[in-house]
């Protein structure tokens, strides 16, 4: 019945696959699915084939929304059909059936801003990830207090599960967020940025970033002590002490927003997370 349904041809076409006769020779069907009072095996198998790339497109909307708005309904249609020809749903849930819209949009054939529609893709994959990411809490005003002054340089942070970081080429996250307000949406142009998505109290966000916060941000979460991640920083913007003040206040911003959930390199007395 997969083999059936999933291929692209007509009913006739997909009976006749190779999968299909593998399984179920042609003129045997009958043996397996019986005709109903009005229709023949072949036909009732036909409304199932009909109904899978209408739910693949219906799932795929739910993720890719924006996605949808910039290709238009015949162009994310086709979209459609060209992406599950390549990356078919092998899962009893269709909630990951648009892993690899990114992967595909990268080298898409015949697509128009391709560049833009792949990072687009990249945005609203991260929502999606992030929104079925485990909870994990935050870490908490008490846990932070607690910590020893000379104790803060040689500490690692650990992000939380619904968290991602992106460098983007296009200006997607303003794009999406003009397709939500209903508002004027600017034509696809060059301008990279820097972004932060995660989830707190239920609610996916997303964070726009400096360059040299991005770069900060990601040195932390990817496990760089914090005093070597703020040397790095400050070098890169200069001893001026506009720019210690600047990187407090980015930190204070992180950890305001719950985007870290512990600290590694405690002594465990000291520890209490």
């Amino acid at each position: 019945m997969q083999e059936v349904v999933v291929h692209p041809g007509s009913i006739d076409e997909a009976l006749a696959s190779r999968g299909a006769r593998a399984e179920v020779p042609p003129p045997r069907l009958g043996e397996i699915v019986l005709p109903s009072r009005t229709l023949s095996p072949a036909q009732r198998m036909e409304i199932y084939q009909r109904m899978y790339p209408l739910r693949m497109e219906e799932a795929l909307e739910i993720d890719y929304p924006t996605l949808k708005a910039f290709l238009g309904e015949s162009g994310f249609r086709r979209f459609v059909r060209e992406y599950v020809a390549s990356f078919p749903s092998r899962s009893y849930t269709l909630n990951r059936l648009g892993d690899h819209v990114p992967e595909f949009l990268r080298t898409a054939r015949g697509l128009r801003h391709r560049a833009f529609c792949h990072d687009l893709a990249r945005l609203e994959l991260a929502m999606t990830e992030v929104f079925d990411e485990v909870e994990t809490p935050a870490l908490s005003a008490a846990a932070v207090g607690a910590v020893p002054a000379d104790a803060w340089p040689s500490l690692r942070l650990r992000p939380i599960a619904a968290f991602r970081l992106l460098e983007l080429r296009y200006p997607v996250n303003a794009y999406l967020q003009a397709v939500r307000d209903g508002a004027r949406r600017r034509r696809p142009r060059r301008q990279d940025g820097w972004l932060a998505v995660f989830r707190r109290s239920y609610r996916v966000r997303r964070l726009e970033l400096s360059r040299p916060a991005y770069r900060l941000l990601s040195d932390l979460a990817s496990g760089v002590p914090l005093g070597e991640a703020v040397v790095a920083a400050a070098r890169r913007r200069g001893p001026a002490s506009a720019g210690q003040t600047q990187l407090y206040r980015w930190f204070r911003e992180w950890m305001k927003n719950g985007v870290f959930m512990g600290l590694e390199g405690l002594e465990p007395s000291t520890n209490r997370l």
